[in-house]
């Protein structure tokens, strides 16, 4: 609780510092005031006549500066040549969708607490075709704080504070100020602090993690060159408990909060034995230079280093011993594991762009350098299937064509001139919207060729091909919306991992590379507005496996999401409240499970697979803004107060129980 609270308070002195002095102008446009006139003094009036009683003095000032006064755009934005700059969202709708899980609409599971690793529930799209790790449990922390750059006429900070029941906390400080009109730079911070669930002590974490940006922007007078500037910064640490030893459960089942856990996690408050780490830092540079109004040269320079780390200072420990060791398979100094992978890539994209009309049009070519390790005891003499050290040349386009303020088609085509592809295609109307994504990626590093303290492949996979459409209808009739559509998604020579039992094999995870698979999922999504402040939101997926090879793909049958709230203002409007129900429920399936030591989820054995039940997961929240404050209260998972039993997001781990949050946002403008 201490480091919690620290924390805080040390971003608050060092807003204090920044946004204390006032040397830098915020305003350029600002002029001196004129020479004062000297005037013949005037006699001066009789004193008023004092009346009996009070006297109130209107001492109040108007405030100048407020969330209209700070603008703010994306790189994207500007890259498009769309050059939007929005004020500040104070929407408190929705405020109490403070995790991952839910922020993602449940899109994604997790190991039952805040911050551990993470997996989606439908098939996913690469963003990237050349060489990547193949590690992605962590990516979502790092990759959904991409900064937004900001024109501000004051200097601006916002602190966003989340305190959730049994130690999970998360804070985000955002920073930003003008040294001039066309010069901008701030920062973002944001420290993720979650005590471990099972058997749980005060102020013990299971997730430590740190991500701080810095960032400018710069314009010239001319508004001819500009350029965008960013370092960014995570590491993010995990103690891994293996999920509940089953073979040590008391009486009360499997949710007991004293649940015995398979790894021991240590009696210091600093952590356990069992650790992943997932560490990534990148230098963004963006440049652009208008050469005529509907042309533009520019350049994108990336700096990228990505880790991912395994450690445990006794593996062979257990809490309560099970029938065998729960690693399985030991290598080296097994007591002593410290697995680690390392990319490193330099990428530089330089091309053209501009505007034709309605019509964006881009060109560019891209060269992307990388440098692998695989740190633990790698053969040197070994025959891989991959170059540890490269350079990908691509050449790409993309285009935008804007009919109007609701209809955009937009596409981009990248080509890596050995072969691999990625495709994509946009519609949005205010009718239709539809989508097509098309693939053909490097298998990752890690699954192509691994060497760790319990883990040991060397495969020689083919590219992985995935193709994904989606269509939604959209109608509206009075108060009732509806968006009936489907998404279809084929993927070839898909890789994944898979648990095979056997006596005579070790090691029990490894990964497999089958034919095919199909995944057809009909999608309802509708919304209905009842006596103008009363909402009803329900999202509905089916999912049929057309075809399945290896049974490489597991998903939920039935997925659903619904809320039912109360919107309105009070008390003359000063304030304003969100008020109801969150539910989730999803069929009963035989979810991914978890290896530890090379953080991947795997396909279960079916002779062993411990199936995720359904269940309801039902919230009651109230979100609420007072002027510029903002505050929520969340009960979470309401239904265990009363079943006493709760849900499995992965196998072996319960997930998170029933709890009170709370969180509130600042918004500062001095």
């Amino acid at each position: 609780m201490t480091g919690r609270l620290l924390a805080p308070f040390w971003i608050t002195v060092l807003v204090v510092v920044l946004t204390g002095g006032e040397v830098l102008a915020q305003d350029s446009t600002r002029t001196a005031p004129a020479p004062a006139v000297r005037k013949k003094p005037k006699k001066k009036a009789p004193p008023p006549t004092r009346k009996k009683g009070s006297r109130v003095l209107n001492d109040s000032t108007k405030q100048v500066y407020g969330p209209k006064t700070v603008l703010w755009t994306t790189e994207k934005s500007l890259f498009y040549n769309r050059n939007v700059y929005v004020p500040l969202d104070t929407s408190y709708i929705n405020l109490h969708r403070w995790t991952y899980i839910q922020r993602f609409n449940n899109f994604y599971k997790d190991l039952g607490n805040m911050g551990t690793a993470l997996s989606p529930i439908f098939p996913t799209m690469p963003s990237t075709v050349g060489a990547t790790t193949g590690f992605t449990s962590y990516d979502l922390y790092y990759d959904t704080e991409e900064p937004r750059y900001f024109d501000t006429k004051s200097p601006y900070t916002q602190i966003n504070l989340v305190w959730g029941g049994k130690g999970r906390a998360i804070t985000k400080v955002e920073f930003s100020r003008n040294v001039h009109s066309r010069w901008n730079f701030g920062f973002d911070y944001r420290p993720i602090f979650v005590d471990r669930q099972l058997q749980y002590q005060k102020a013990n974490r299971q997730t430590v993690s740190q991500y701080y940006d810095l960032y400018t922007t710069y314009k010239s007078k001319d508004s001819k060159y500009l350029v965008l500037f960013n370092y960014r910064r995570m590491r993010h640490r995990v103690v891994e408990n293996g999920g509940v030893n089953t073979n040590a459960l008391t009486s009360l089942g499997f949710f007991d909060p004293n649940a015995a856990f398979y790894l021991s996690l240590g009696g210091s408050a600093s952590g356990g034995n069992a650790v992943t780490e997932y560490y990534k830092s990148g230098i963004h540079l963006f440049q652009h230079y208008q050469l005529a109004r509907p042309f533009q040269v520019y350049t994108i320079t990336d700096i990228h280093t990505t880790a991912n780390k395994f450690s445990d200072a006794t593996s062979g420990e257990l809490n309560a011993a099970p029938p065998v060791n729960y690693f399985h398979f030991s290598q080296g100094d097994s007591a002593n594991a410290s697995d680690q992978a390392i990319l490193k890539t330099f990428q530089n994209e330089a091309g053209i762009k501009g505007n034709a009309g309605p019509l964006f049009y881009n060109f560019y070519a891209k060269l992307r350098s990388y440098q692998y390790e695989n740190t633990y005891q790698e053969p040197k003499s070994s025959v891989l299937a991959y170059k540890r050290t490269g350079t990908e040349k691509y050449v790409g386009g993309r285009v935008e064509l804007q009919f109007d303020s609701l209809t955009q088609l937009s596409g981009m085509a990248e080509y890596l001139l050995d072969g691999h592809y990625k495709l994509e295609a946009d519609w949005k109307s205010p009718w239709i919207d539809a989508s097509a994504r098309s693939t053909l990626a490097k298998p990752g590093f890690m699954q192509t060729a691994y060497f760790g303290s319990h883990d040991s492949w060397n495969n020689s996979f083919s590219a992985v091909a995935s193709e994904q459409l989606s269509g939604f209808i959209k109608v509206r009739i009075g108060p009732l919306f509806i968006s009936p559509g489907a998404t279809f998604t084929t993927l070839s020579n898909y890789i994944y991992f898979k648990q095979k039992v056997d006596s005579t094999l070790y090691q029990q995870v490894l990964p497999y590379q089958h034919g095919v698979q199909v995944a057809f999922a009909p999608e309802l999504r509708f919304s209905l507005q009842l006596m103008k402040r009363i909402s009803l939101k329900t999202q509905g997926i089916y999912t049929l496996l057309v075809k399945n090879d290896g049974n490489a793909l597991q998903i939920p049958l039935l997925f659903i999401n619904s809320q039912l709230a109360y919107e309105g203002p009070f008390f003359k409007g000063n304030l304003h409240v969100q008020v109801g129900f969150d539910a989730h429920w999803q069929s009963t399936y035989n979810a991914l499970g978890y290896a530890t030591a090379i953080q991947q989820f795997y396909v279960q054995d079916a002779r062993v697979a411990m199936p995720s039940p359904s269940f309801l997961l039902a919230d009651v929240f109230l979100n609420a803004k007072i002027k510029r404050g903002r505050f929520f209260f969340k009960y979470q998972n309401l239904m265990q107060a009363f079943t006493k039993s709760g849900y499995i997001p992965t196998p072996g781990y319960p997930g998170t129980r029933n709890l009170l949050d709370f969180g509130f946002i600042m918004l500062l403008f001095d």
